[in-house]
């Protein structure tokens, strides 16, 4: 899950968060991923770990994709099985201000900016979006 999460984060957000001035969190995801309470769903891809969805109550607290499997259909079948045994009628989930490729997945699917938003924890402190997406449920 660490990798995974790494590999997509150094891949997308090299714009957001510079390697060569902000290293990443290692230590700080790992814990993360390690005392995650909620569900964690995995996409594999002959048997190899590709992506990775963690939902918790009724939050997609996060989503990643291998780069080299961006584009492939993988995001797509991944979000819906995270979301599938979700019984909530609004879902949330917070992707950064700055990372267009997300919001952009997320917009396809029927999320949209929900007016709230939070400064991360993360040097340089970028902001975070919030999005709902509203089910029928």
């Amino acid at each position: 899950m660490f990798a995974i999460q790494r590999a997509a984060s150094l891949a997308g957000l090299a714009h957001v968060y510079p390697p060569e001035q902000y290293p990443y969190p290692d230590d700080a995801i790992r814990e993360r991923w390690a005392t995650f309470p909620g569900v964690v769903h995995l996409a594999e891809d002959d048997g190899l770990p590709v992506g990775v969805a963690a939902t918790d109550d009724c939050w997609l607290h996060g989503f990643y994709v291998v780069p080299e499997r961006w584009g492939t259909g993988v995001a797509d079948t991944l979000h819906d099985a995270a979301l599938a045994p979700l019984g909530c009628r609004e879902v949330k989930l917070w992707v950064l201000e700055d990372n267009r490729r997300a919001r952009r997945f997320y917009e396809k699917r029927g999320w949209a900016p929900n007016g709230e938003t939070r400064v991360v924890e993360y040097p340089p402190s970028p902001l975070d979006v919030g999005y709902s997406l509203l089910r029928s449920r």
